[in-house]
């Protein structure tokens, strides 16, 4: 009779576990990043641009970039990142390398840098600072040659080294089926991104450090690996389902990031105004991207004044609000190990092993949050929850995978302790959170 080896076991024996990068973990904990996007297509109410937009329609007036950084961190983002360049062409800074950019609009005569009033408005606030510059150029005739990855490294330099410390440099994959066929550099783009900034994360459609979640409409996979195999995953080109879960036998650590708009399109259109998504929209899109290991990057347009709407900010700050009510107070009775809020305490926990969790008294509560130690990998494939009812455990739900966070929301309970059950890993779990709370009633709103 053949030996059955259990998962945990084959896994440790046969499968060295990947594990963040430094750059990797201190982005994973930023948790909401915002989106800017911002060009002629504001003024021309497209969302892609041809190319032939003329520089003499931008000129947002009223810009206020540390409007748009102060409503961000009064919303609790952690870092913004510019549309320094959409697919057409035209740029927020004075480029050297082409007369498509502000340097010929008539906002500030010329003589304006959107980039650089956001990167200063980042440091002012303390958010992180990005950058998006999209390697799809429908404007400079170079494209579609070789020499068009010269401009393009020439473009990316320009911003890695005028602009101070780059968190993330996005590497858009999109491009339309009628574009001039281009061979993107993308080794040499991320080359030069590791020489200039090397605490920047890499986000392309499959990493090199941070991969899309496949879809924008905000949702992570219920099941989500940080794991995936990269090789022959060309950008733009991968299974959006295949990244949207990960791959529990993935070889490279690349975590998921959630993008998504707070309105329908991602630049600014007047008929979106009324189109704004809600502060419990917002929450919900939290539980089903951070609450499913993933990272929530939200665009939040400016308008043709140069300015985040009202109706934006609103919608930010509520949410903002519901959340923090929401994760304020943990239930759990104090344990140094698993409520300090930090994942390099822990308490080692064995599948199939159950972990009782005290409340040190009768609460009502409706969330629960789990947290792994991710430096040490990720590991837990499944599990579930109970609650004690007064005379023997009762199940609230059962989950998948965790990796750095997971979001359990059920109807309300009311118990004195909790239990958790790993009931299947790929090696040992590190638990280094576990927080029971009562949602604030402004979620259901």
């Amino acid at each position: 009779m053949k030996k059955i080896i259990p998962f945990t076991l084959l896994a440790l024996s046969g499968f060295a576990q990947p594990k963040p990068t430094p750059r990797q973990l201190a982005w994973q904990p930023l948790e909401t990043t915002a989106f800017l996007h911002f060009t002629v297509n504001t003024f021309t109410d497209k969302e892609w641009g041809d190319g032939t937009e003329s520089p003499a329609i931008f000129n947002p007036t009223k810009l206020d970039a540390r409007q748009w950084i102060r409503a961000l961190k009064d919303a609790g983002f952690k870092m913004a990142i510019l549309t320094a360049k959409h697919h057409d062409g035209f740029c927020l800074w004075p480029s050297k390398m082409t007369e498509h950019s502000v340097k010929n609009s008539p906002w500030k005569e010329g003589k304006g840098d959107v980039v650089r009033e956001v990167a200063d408005a980042c440091r002012e606030f303390g958010l992180k600072f990005g950058v998006y510059l999209s390697p799809w150029d429908r404007h400079e005739p170079r494209y579609g040659t070789a020499a068009y990855n010269d401009y393009y490294k020439s473009q990316l330099r320009e911003l890695l080294t005028n602009y101070g410390p780059i968190s993330e440099v996005w590497f858009d994959g999109a491009k339309g089926e009628n574009a001039k066929d281009m061979t993107y550099d993308f080794d040499g783009y991320w080359a030069l991104v590791r020489e200039l900034q090397p605490n920047a994360v890499l986000f392309s459609d499959a990493g090199p450090d941070v991969r899309w979640v496949g879809n924008e409409a905000g949702n992570a996979g219920e099941t989500c690996w940080s794991t995936i195999n990269t090789e022959g995953l060309a950008p733009g080109k991968a299974d959006p389902k295949y990244l949207n879960r990960g791959d529990p036998t993935g070889k490279q650590w690349v975590p998921a990031e959630t993008d998504v708009s707070i309105r329908p399109g991602w630049f600014y259109h007047p008929a979106e105004d009324t189109k704004v998504r809600s502060a419990s929209n917002l929450v919900n899109l939290y539980y089903q991207s951070v609450g499913r290991n993933s990272l929530l990057l939200l665009n939040v347009p400016p308008n043709r004044e140069g300015l985040l709407s009202e109706a934006d900010v609103t919608s930010l700050r509520e949410f903002r609000r519901i959340l923090d009510e929401t994760f304020r107070k943990n239930l759990v009775a104090k344990n140094p190990k698993l409520t300090d809020r930090q994942l390099a305490t822990f308490v080692t926990v064995s599948a199939t092993q159950p972990l009782t969790i005290e409340l040190g008294s009768e609460q009502t509560f409706d969330r629960i949050l789990i947290q792994e130690n991710i430096a040490n990998g990720q590991h837990i494939a499944s599990g579930r929850v109970e609650h004690w009812n007064g005379s023997g455990w009762e199940p609230l739900q059962t989950f998948t995978t965790v990796g750095y966070k997971r979001l359990l929301r059920f109807p309300a309970v009311r118990s004195s302790k909790v239990r958790l059950t790993v009931t299947n890993a790929n090696g040992t779990v590190q638990l280094a959170e576990f927080g029971v709370f009562k949602a604030s009633e402004g979620e259901g709103k």
